[in-house]
């Protein structure tokens, strides 16, 4: 079965900076130093860079005192495909990429607010591409309605906005539930929420070894739709209008009467599945016929 999707996702940005101090001087972004030497920071999200003369501090804190760090938010926009392999009525096997912008917003202090501003990093946005593997299991159905759990696990390649040399980053594992409405015995049209776990590790250079864990955990919500490739090929007879899977001589055919796109009871034929009286054109009407 094939699958595609776009959504919306909102990842929850925040680290902490443990051995580090906090620098604020009045009116610009803070910037960070490690507790035992000089250097200065101005961007240890998605890039090292060391911060320029700024002016006097007019507060300083340590993490010896205090636990410090920051958190944000980012919007993430996935175009997601997949692929999988459905056994025994209710398992699946597959894989998928994913290709979604994210573009991240400001970040705030956890503590000390109102002496320590906000501050969005440079080049806040930008394309990340995911690889994985998938696997699920069918656990509930209403009417047409298919409620999958599933998970994703695998491997993420940030943006060209991240200083990729200074970054370690591990597999991820999403982690959502698939429900699917039959619109045809081949055609599904899904929803799916899902939460993300994911984090990578930034070092930087001059701070004697010293690195800060970035989490980017996220939730998503994704729309699409799927296609399932039919098992049997369609009728070759032109005029066989038979509506259920029927034979021809000794190989087995579904119906030409089946297009994709509409509901068909495959063992019994249903061109029209809802009946006439129950349509809403005919829902008052005492004779509909």
């Amino acid at each position: 079965m094939f699958g595609g999707s776009i959504g919306y996702g909102n990842t929850f940005l925040s680290h902490k900076l443990d051995g580090f101090g906090i620098s604020q001087v009045d009116g610009v972004a803070p910037t960070i130093f490690p507790a035992d030497r000089n250097n200065r920071y101005d961007n240890w999200v998605n890039r090292v860079s060391a911060a320029s003369a700024q002016g006097p501090d007019s507060f300083i804190v340590s993490s010896d005192t205090t636990q410090l760090g920051f958190k944000g938010n980012a919007l993430n926009l996935p175009l997601k495909l997949t692929i999988h392999y459905e056994f025994l009525e209710k398992y699946r096997l597959g894989g998928g990429f994913s290709y979604e912008l994210m573009s991240m917003g400001d970040y705030r202090s956890i503590s000390y607010k109102d002496k320590i501003n906000g501050f969005q990093p440079g080049n806040p946005a930008g394309f990340m591409k995911k690889y994985f593997i998938m696997a699920g299991v069918s656990f509930y159905r209403w009417n047409d309605v298919l409620f999958t759990g599933d998970v994703n696990v695998g491997g993420y390649n940030p943006g060209n906005n991240f200083a990729k040399s200074f970054i370690k980053k591990g597999v991820y594992a999403n982690l959502g539930v698939t429900a699917e409405h039959e619109l045809s015995e081949y055609l599904k049209v899904f929803v799916r929420p899902s939460f993300e776990i994911k984090n990578y590790t930034l070092s930087l250079p001059g701070s004697n070894n010293r690195a800060i864990v970035h989490n980017l955990n996220a939730f998503y919500l994704n729309v699409g739709i799927s296609y399932s490739i039919p098992e049997l090929a369609k009728c070759y007879h032109p005029n066989c209008h038979v509506q259920m899977n029927h034979a021809h001589g000794n190989k087995e055919y579904r119906s030409r009467m089946h297009p994709f796109y509409k509901k068909q009871n495959p063992h019994y034929g249903e061109n029209y599945p809802k009946l006439i009286r129950e349509k809403r054109k005919n829902r008052k009407k005492l004779n509909p016929y």
